[in-house]
């Protein structure tokens, strides 16, 4: 054969079909593409008009009704925007993908830029195909002598253009909505589509029932429109009623005086907002619309903790407002929803590019114009583009709970409970988040009181009367105190360490989430210069008595080998120390990493990942028996004793108990041995 060069050619009858149902994958987004491109037309009316290439009415307002027909099984969209000539149909209609957006916006790029044009691609008016076994275009231009146009196909590579019949200005479109998608005619379906996708959009949506009845209100006379159609008028008489007096006699009052009411035909009440929170000056916005615009959004009723109005202008186009919704609880219970916006038009909810995933946690509109979007609207194109809006919301955000932390710590305190989970969740998910936040993050301590790390890092006060250090060991200790944050996770069953923190004048800070194990993880990752240990994991030198200089080395080795053997647990570690408070007789502790790995292996466990051994990861123990105690004094002076080896269980136990609970196993015992105690006690 020989060389032979040409193109590829595609066959429009196999291209059509494939465009109309798998363009985008939710039906619904007709309502969407439709009513977009009857905004783009009124908005390219209003800036011929400001550019002086048409003239409009002084009380031209550009509207778009959708009228539905549930028993025709029709849909009409009308707007009363530029409408199209002959040629600009076959243009923009009769050839698939040519973009009237693009080519109007590059034609008059340099003479106005008040208003956007929301369409980017001449795609969006075939999602009528997705519904409709036939759509029909009546539309009348704008341009002086333009002749109607009438546009027909029913859903092949055919149609037919002829002289239409339409008298205003504008353009109408009809779908013939086939057997499958009948409940897009359906008023209260059509309202909740509107809603969703144009709740929005910069001109005024109307929906009606086509050949509905008329519907009525009454109004005041003096509260008349130029635009009302009066039905009737309404005198009604004053009203009075008779009230006793104080001295028994009775008076006629007047209740409500005579007044003029129009009956008039119900006023159409436009179906969204052409003028968004997020699109006006955050100094033009008051707390009641913030809070006002986050109920009608959101349909959340409780109160948001504070927000922050996103305004950007430059490098690219970003506007939005973000609600911290009072959340208090773990952060993997909590859905929050971000809706992302193009030029007001509804794109979709959390889109994961756009919005970083610690983010998902709030609630919150954006709208940015300039995002890279798909032919479908609903996945974007532009990676790096986007991760830098993406680097910029966060820095918002950062930015905004360090101002309040700052300027406004009562209230930042107030706060943080319900935005722990969030900020947590941030640090672990976004570096650059958590490097900035870092000084900012506040810890509740023993002591119910809120502390930064840089508050928790400064050194403990020396009691009065202390010996004097010298200069070098003041700096040693200075550097030992400030590396280590203790911590609690429950109040409750830590409360003998935190009596004994508290003893000694010693803090610890409270972390009880699940997402605390990670999120500690990663800040002594990010901070080298301090770690952090929970209550149990070390006898600090502290909580030690120095007055004490008895060598315990004999007691250490006597009462190791006799716990372990009592207790049958080689693996036990067990120290002699005398403590400060001779009360406490024995104190449990596990070593910190050991313990966080086993917490770890759990939450993966409780994530799905499938049954385990968690004994494999179990935290090396430490029983420290305290040599001021008379107990253990007595223990050690009295081995041989019959009752030595239930004083030992029951030690073990309580040291147990105060760190975590015990085995179903080991609870029956320890009740078992406790009743016989005190029997002993009794006889």
């Amino acid at each position: 054969m020989s060389e032979k060069h040409g193109t590829l050619s595609i066959d429009s009858d196999n291209l059509f079909p494939i465009i109309k149902k798998w363009l985008y994958s939710d039906h619904d987004i007709f309502y969407r593409e439709l009513i977009s491109n009857g905004c783009d037309a009124i908005t390219k009316l209003k800036k011929l008009d400001m550019m002086g290439e048409c003239a409009l009415p002084s009380d031209y307002k550009g509207k778009i009704s959708v009228l539905v027909n549930p028993e025709e099984k029709t849909i009409k969209i009308i707007d009363n925007g530029l409408g199209m000539t002959a040629d600009e149909v076959e243009e923009y209609i009769s050839r698939i993908a040519f973009s009237g957006a693009t080519d109007f916006i590059e034609k008059y790029k340099d003479k106005s830029n008040d208003d956007q044009i929301i369409g980017h691609f001449g795609l969006g008016f075939y999602s009528a195909f997705m519904v409709a076994d036939e759509v029909t275009i009546n539309t009348l231009s704008y341009q002086d002598g333009a002749t109607p146009v009438f546009w027909s196909c029913d859903g092949g590579t055919e149609y037919e253009m002829k002289d239409g019949d339409r008298t205003e200005v504008g353009t109408e479109i009809t779908l013939h909505l086939n057997e499958d998608c009948l409940e897009f005619a359906n008023e209260y379906r059509a309202r909740e589509i509107i809603e969703k996708y144009c709740s929005f959009m910069p001109t005024e949506i109307y929906l009606a029932k086509e050949n509905a009845p008329e519907e009525y209100e009454t109004i005041d006379k003096a509260d008349r429109l130029d635009t009302d159609r009066v039905i009737e008028e309404i005198h009604e008489e004053a009203k009075t009623e008779e009230r006793e007096k104080e001295d028994g006699t009775k008076e006629t009052v007047e209740v409500s005086p005579a007044s003029d009411k129009l009956k008039i035909v119900k006023r159409p009440v436009a179906l969204n907002d052409i003028h968004p929170l997020w699109a006006k000056n955050p100094n033009d916005c008051t707390d009641e619309e913030y809070k006002a615009f986050y109920r009608k959004v959101f349909l959340d009723y409780k109160e948001p903790l504070f927000w922050i109005h996103l305004n950007m202008d430059y490098p690219f186009n970003l506007k939005g407002i973000l609600y911290f919704p009072k959340i208090n609880t773990e952060y993997e219970s909590i859905e929050g929803k971000i809706k992302l916006y193009n030029n007001q038009v509804f794109i979709a909810d959390n889109i994961k590019e756009v919005i970083p995933e610690f983010l998902m946690l709030l609630k919150g509109v954006i709208d940015c114009p300039d995002l890279p979007l798909n032919v479908s609207r609903s996945a974007l194109q532009n990676d790096g583009f986007v991760r830098k809006i993406s680097e910029y919301i966060t820095k918002k955000v950062a930015d905004k709970l360090i101002g309040l932390c700052k300027t406004d710590k009562e209230n930042y305190e107030k706060y943080w409970d319900d935005i722990s989970p969030f900020i947590k969740f941030g640090c672990l998910k976004d570096g650059k988040f958590c490097d900035k936040m870092n000084d900012y993050i506040l810890f509740k301590d023993i002591n119910d009181k809120y502390l930064t790390l840089p508050e928790l890092l400064v050194p403990v006060e020396e009691p009065e009367g202390e010996t004097e250090t010298k200069p070098e060991e003041s700096a040693d200790n200075e550097e030992k105190k400030q590396e280590t944050v203790y911590y609690v996770t429950d109040k409750v069953q830590q409360s003998q360490y935190i009596n004994l923190f508290k003893e000694q004048g010693l803090n610890a800070v409270i972390l009880d989430q699940a997402i605390d194990t990670s999120f500690i993880t990663q800040l002594e990752q990010r901070n080298e210069h301090y770690r952090f240990a929970r209550v149990d994991a070390e006898m600090t030198d502290t909580l030690k008595d120095d007055s004490n200089d008895t060598n315990l080395e004999e007691e250490t080795k006597a009462l190791s080998e006799l716990f372990k053997k009592v207790l049958n647990n080689d693996k036990l570690t067990v120290t002699v120390e005398a403590l400060k408070n001779a009360e406490i007789a024995s104190v449990l502790t596990l070593s910190e990493q050991g313990r966080r790995m086993q917490d770890m292996m759990k939450m993966y466990a409780a994530g799905g990942m499938g049954a385990m051994d968690f004994n494999m990861f179990a935290a090396d123990q430490t029983l420290t028996l305290n040599a001021n105690n008379e107990l253990v004094q007595y223990i050690f002076k009295h081995s041989d004793s019959e009752h030595v080896p239930t004083f030992v269980e029951q030690l073990y136990d309580l040291a147990v108990l105060a760190n975590q609970p015990l085995s179903p196993e080991a609870m029956t015992k320890f009740v078992n041995r406790t009743n016989k105690i005190m029997l002993l006690l009794a006889k």
